[in-house]
């Protein structure tokens, strides 16, 4: 593990103590789809400046491969820390908890339907997994890609070792859980055109789905 910490220390140290994008829309999906009263493990939380959004209320674990943002989000906000690699096996309770937060997570993951399928070992019967991706397909990265630049779209974080589309994600989501919403953030300058094309223009896609039955 060490060699990956390493990989993520430098990460987060480049973007900056409380970094998190779109904290406003993300943290008000997250408080509407959680409550109160659950008890949440939250994957790759980092420093938890996200977590803090939704943390009130409920009995929150973090966990993430950098020890050091863990140490920060033990100290900003009450939540149990655990310091580990989710690509390996999950030092978690099983069934333990009611919710599971991936808040741009997945797209780190070597294999994210591996990861949910572990998610699902960590929820209770009728538990929800609740999250957020970047959406790597909309048209504003296509027509980058195009022109053959990866500035400003998901494929210039060099972290990123997967890549979504609306209906990629969607496909894999359906295989362990019942989906109750995908929705998205769409950049102000292209929400008109979002209502014609309504994933097409999303910079983020924000998700909350329900575990089956039979997972």
């Amino acid at each position: 593990m060490d060699g990956l910490e390493t990989v993520y220390k430098t990460h987060h140290t480049g973007r900056g103590e409380g970094f998190a994008i779109l904290t406003k829309e993300r943290g008000g999906f997250l408080r509407k789809h959680i409550g109160t009263g659950k008890t949440v493990l939250d994957i790759g939380c980092r420093d938890g400046e996200l977590t803090a959004t939704y943390a009130t209320g409920n009995k929150v674990t973090g966990s993430d491969i950098d020890s050091e943002s863990l140490s920060r989000a033990s100290k900003k906000i009450d939540i149990t820390t655990v310091h580990a690699d989710l690509n390996g096996e999950w030092p978690f309770e099983k069934k333990a908890y009611d919710v599971v937060v991936a808040c741009e997570f997945l797209e780190h993951i070597y294999f994210p339907e591996v990861v949910m399928g572990k998610v699902c070992s960590v929820l209770k019967e009728d538990g929800l997994f609740v999250g957020t991706i970047p959406h790597a397909y909309s048209l504003q990265s296509r027509i980058k890609f195009l022109l053959g630049t990866k500035s400003g779209t998901p494929l210039e974080d060099p972290t990123h070792i997967n890549h979504f589309s609306y209906h990629s994600f969607k496909s894999s989501l359906e295989k362990y859980f019942d989906i109750i919403d995908i929705d998205t953030y769409v950049p102000p300058r292209y929400r008109l055109l979002s209502r014609f094309f309504p994933y097409l223009f999303a910079h983020d896609l924000m998700f909350s789905a329900r575990m089956k039955k039979n997972s």
